[in-house]
């Protein structure tokens, strides 16, 4: 192939739909690329067709075959065309508790990560000063702003504020059931597949510590604890994990609780 003539000319093949990932689903171009490619010289032309846009396309099938339970989640996940609507599962349980007025959307990326010895799940602990959740172990994600086109667009923002994940390590593969917090906020898990060669740097306003743990033990049940407690005049559960330095419960448990009953179903 003429890559000088395929430079020349816009790598455009008429499919111009933008993905999850920010990205052109025709070329793999970003917005800002093809807004500036009528002013760009030969060079950066064909430094962005030999380098960059190969690279993207490797990034995005690649390390996503390397997840053994890929097949899987794509059963049991709702498909990234299909986001859900109804409220958090746990609604009714929390209904005497959230505060007025409409949930607060927002996204978080439940990471999987495929390492030799097994999967991880990618896994943060917040923070103590920050006003929701503060010190709390949880996926990298927030509030769904006006500028994400979707949920997964949030998903990918906020891990790249909190973590750096870029887009391009990141592969959305579908949604897991919405989940209601207790602050009025109802979570969207995007579970993604990401690039095992991704390197965190936590942004300390937001993030004290990134660490990963075994999808194997967090889908084991014995693992999971179910501790009642008494609140607001009703005996209510949590869920929680032990793991080496990290307590892992509250909504994090949970929506990883949902994605075993949902890994269960298919078992």
């Amino acid at each position: 192939m003429n890559s000088a003539y395929r430079a020349v000319l816009s790598p455009c093949i008429g499919v111009c739909t933008l993905g999850d990932d920010g990205l052109c689903e025709g070329c793999l171009r970003t917005t800002a690329e093809i807004a500036r490619w009528p002013q760009m010289n030969d060079d950066e032309r064909l430094r962005l067709m030999e380098s960059t846009l190969p690279g993207r396309e490797q990034a995005r099938a690649g390390f996503e075959l390397l997840l053994p339970e890929r097949q899987a989640l794509r059963q049991v996940l709702h498909p990234l065309a299909n986001l859900p609507t109804q409220a958090g599962w746990n609604h009714e349980e929390l209904a005497d508790l959230l505060p007025p007025g409409p949930p607060v959307e927002s996204a978080v990326l439940a990471g999987l990560v495929p390492r030799k010895q097994g999967t991880q799940v990618l896994l943060t602990r917040r923070t103590d000063g920050l006003r929701h959740h503060g010190g709390q172990v949880s996926f990298p994600g927030g509030r769904i702003e006006p500028s994400d086109i979707s949920p997964v667009a949030a998903a990918i923002r906020e891990s790249n504020e909190e973590v750096a994940l870029a887009a391009s390590q990141i592969s959305p593969l579908g949604f897991l059931d919405p989940f209601t917090t207790i602050s009025g906020f109802r979570v969207m898990p995007v579970v993604a597949v990401i690039d095992p060669d991704y390197v965190a740097v936590a942004n300390p306003d937001e993030v004290a510590d990134v660490f990963e743990v075994p999808l194997d033990f967090l889908m084991a049940p014995g693992n999971l604890r179910r501790v009642e407690v008494d609140y607001r005049g009703r005996r209510r559960a949590v869920l929680e994990y032990d793991w080496p330095g990290q307590r892992i419960w509250g909504a994090t448990a949970a929506i990883l609780f949902n994605l075993r009953e949902r890994l269960a179903g298919i078992a």
